[in-house]
C-alpha cells in the first residue's frame, strides 16, 4: 500500500516575486541608535512552477537573517505526484 502523504516528485521553480515584510522587525542590536538600526526583517517567495502542462504557484516564508533569492532564480520543487498543488520549495539561503 502506497502512502499518499509522500512529495516525492522533483521539478525546478522560478521565483516570480520577493516582499519584504516591513511589520515584522527583528532587531539584532541591544543598543540602537535608530528606529531601523541593526533591524533586519523576514521575507515571502513567490515561485511558479510547472507540472504536466499546468502551472502553479507556491508561496514560501524566509526567516529574518537569511538573504533572499533574487527574482527570476531556479529553486527545486518537490510536490505530490496525486497533487502537484501540494508542494514544498527547497531554499536554504545564499
Amino acid at each position: 500500500m502506497k502512502n499518499n502523504n509522500i512529495m516525492d516528485k522533483k521539478t525546478v521553480g522560478t521565483v516570480i516575486g520577493v516582499y519584504k515584510q516591513w511589520w515584522l522587525k527583528v532587531n539584532t542590536k541591544m543598543l540602537r541608535k535608530g528606529p531601523l538600526d541593526g533591524a533586519t526583517f523576514p521575507h515571502i517567495i513567490k515561485v511558479k512552477y510547472i507540472v504536466d502542462g499546468r502551472e502553479y504557484t507556491k508561496l514560501k516564508w524566509i526567516s529574518a537573517g537569511i538573504e533572499p533569492p533574487e527574482i527570476q532564480s531556479v529553486l527545486r520543487v518537490v510536490y505530490d505526484e496525486n497533487k502537484p498543488q501540494r508542494a514544498k520549495i527547497i531554499y536554504v539561503g545564499r
